[in-house]
C-alpha cells in the first residue's frame, strides 16, 4: 500500500475529485451552490438553479465525506431562470469571484431571499418575509465593484482565483469591476515579485489608486475620499485605501438612508455606532441628534478610527474609541452608563453574543444591524430573542450583485411586557 493511498483512507477515503454524476439539482444554499444528491450523497453544486438536471464533476470530496463539491459541466435540463453567463471567465475550472452569473437578476435575488428566509429559520428560528432588493448604480448588475484586488500568476500578469484556490486565471476584463478599474492598466501591466494589486476607484482622487503588494514602506496607497447622501444631505468621508468601504457605488448612501430612517434618531438621544469604521452612519448620526445628544463610535482598527476622527472634526457632540467591541461595551457597562440607540455593523462572522448581551445591558429603545452575512446574523438575532429584544424588521439588500453575497438591516426592540413569555 502506498504512502499516498494511506494518506485518502486515514482523510476519510479514497477521493471522488473527477467523478461526473447525474444528479437533479435541489435548493439553494448559503455559499453560492445548489444542494443535489448523488446515490445518497449530499452535494453542493455550483453552475447550476433549482430545479435543474445537470451533469455535475466533483471538485472536492472524498469517500465517507458528509458532503462534497462539485462543478455543473453540462446541463441537461435548464430552469427559466437560466442565461448564458455574459463573462467568459463565469464558468466551471475558471474566476471563482462570481456565483450567479448564469442566472438573471430576478433569479439571482429571489435565490438570495431564498438564502436569508432558510438562514433564520434554521438558525433563529424565525419566519421571515424577506425580498433582495436592488442597489442603484450597476449596469445590468455588472460594472459596479469600485474596489478589487487582482491576484498575480507566476509571471506577474494580474488575474483572480479559481474557487476555493490558490491557483489564478490571468484576465483581460472583469465585468462587475467599474470602467475606470479597467481602464486603469492593472490587467496590462506585469507586477514581478508581488502577490497582488489593489485597484481603488474612488470619488476623489479622481483618477484609480493603485496599491501593490505587498506593499513597498509607505506605499499603502494613503488616503481616499467618497461622497454619500441622505435625502439632500451630502457628507464627505475620506478612508484608507484599503480600509473598509462598500465596494458598490450606491451602497453607502442606500445604506445611510434606511438605517437613518430605521433609527429614529432625535435631538438630544445617545447613540452607540459599533464596528463604526470611519464613522459613515457616525457623522450623520452626530448631526441628527445635536445640540444635546451624543453618539460614541467604537471600533478596533485604529487608522479608521484616525479617519473618524477626521470625518467628524466639525462635531463636538461625537467622540471616538479605539477599542474591541466587546471590551468597550463590558467597560461603560461596568460604569453603568446607558444608551437610548444603536447601530451595528460588524464583520462577516457578526457580533457574537457576548456583544449582544453587553449591549442589552445598555438598555437601547432600539437597535438597528447592519450584516453582510444572513447567517451570522440569524444568530446574532436569536442571541437577542433570549436578551428579551426581538426582531421587528427585516431588509435585504443585493449590494454585491452576480455573487452569493447579501446585505441585511435588522431592526430589533426590547420585548414590551405583554408580550414576554411566561417565566
Amino acid at each position: 500500500m502506498s504512502g499516498r493511498q494511506t494518506r485518502e483512507r486515514a482523510a476519510g477515503g479514497e477521493s471522488l475529485v473527477g467523478q461526473e454524476w447525474t444528479v437533479a439539482v435541489g435548493p439553494v444554499a448559503h455559499g453560492g451552490h445548489c444542494v443535489a444528491r448523488h446515490e445518497g450523497q449530499v452535494v453542493f453544486v455550483r453552475h447550476t438553479l433549482p430545479g435543474e438536471r445537470v451533469v455535475a464533476r466533483v471538485t472536492e470530496g472524498r469517500v465517507g465525506d458528509s458532503f462534497v463539491r462539485a462543478d455543473a459541466i453540462e446541463v441537461l435540463e435548464a430552469a427559466p431562470g437560466r442565461v448564458v453567463a455574459p463573462c467568459p471567465y463565469a464558468a466551471p475550472g475558471r474566476c471563482g469571484g462570481c456565483d450567479f452569473q448564469h442566472a438573471t437578476l430576478d433569479t439571482q435575488r429571489e435565490l438570495k431571499s431564498a438564502v436569508v428566509r432558510e438562514q433564520f429559520s434554521r438558525l433563529a428560528g424565525l419566519e421571515v418575509d424577506v425580498e433582495v432588493q436592488p442597489v442603484p448604480g450597476a449596469e445590468d448588475g455588472l460594472r459596479w465593484r469600485t474596489r478589487v484586488e487582482f491576484a498575480l500568476d507566476g509571471a506577474g500578469r494580474a488575474g483572480l482565483r479559481v474557487h476555493r484556490s490558490r491557483q489564478v486565471v490571468p484576465v483581460e476584463d472583469c465585468l462587475i469591476a467599474t470602467h475606470a478599474v479597467i481602464d486603469s492598466g492593472v490587467l496590462d501591466t506585469e507586477w514581478p515579485d508581488l502577490d497582488s494589486v489593489d485597484v481603488v476607484d474612488a470619488a476623489h482622487p479622481a483618477e484609480p489608486v493603485l496599491v501593490p503588494l505587498p506593499a513597498p514602506e509607505g506605499g499603502d496607497g494613503g488616503l481616499v475620499g467618497e461622497l454619500v447622501h441622505d435625502g439632500d444631505w451630502e457628507g464627505e468621508y475620506v478612508v484608507a485605501a484599503r480600509g473598509f468601504w462598500q465596494v458598490h457605488p450606491g451602497a453607502a448612501s442606500t445604506f445611510l438612508s434606511r438605517v437613518t430612517a430605521l433609527l429614529g434618531a432625535e435631538p438630544g438621544d445617545r447613540v452607540l455606532d459599533l464596528f463604526a469604521g470611519s464613522g459613515l452612519f457616525t457623522m450623520r448620526l452626530g448631526e441628527l441628534v445635536a445640540p444635546d445628544g451624543f453618539v460614541l463610535g467604537v471600533e478596533g482598527d485604529r487608522r479608521a478610527v484616525e479617519n473618524g476622527a477626521v470625518n467628524t472634526e466639525h462635531l463636538d457632540n461625537v467622540e471616538w474609541r479605539a477599542n474591541r467591541v466587546d471590551r468597550e461595551l463590558r467597560s461603560l457597562v461596568g460604569q453603568d452608563v446607558r444608551a437610548d440607540l444603536a447601530v451595528l455593523d460588524p464583520p462577516r462572522t457578526g457580533a457574537g453574543k457576548d456583544v449582544m448581551g453587553l449591549l442589552a445591558q445598555m438598555g437601547p429603545r432600539r437597535v438597528v444591524y447592519v450584516a453582510c452575512d444572513p447567517a451570522a446574523l440569524a444568530r446574532d438575532v436569536k442571541a437577542a430573542a433570549a436578551l428579551g429584544y426581538d426582531l421587528v424588521s427585516l431588509e435585504a439588500w443585493d449590494a454585491f450583485p452576480m455573487t452569493h453575497h447579501v446585505e441585511c438591516i435588522a431592526v430589533l426592540e426590547p420585548r414590551s411586557e405583554s408580550t414576554r413569555p411566561p417565566a
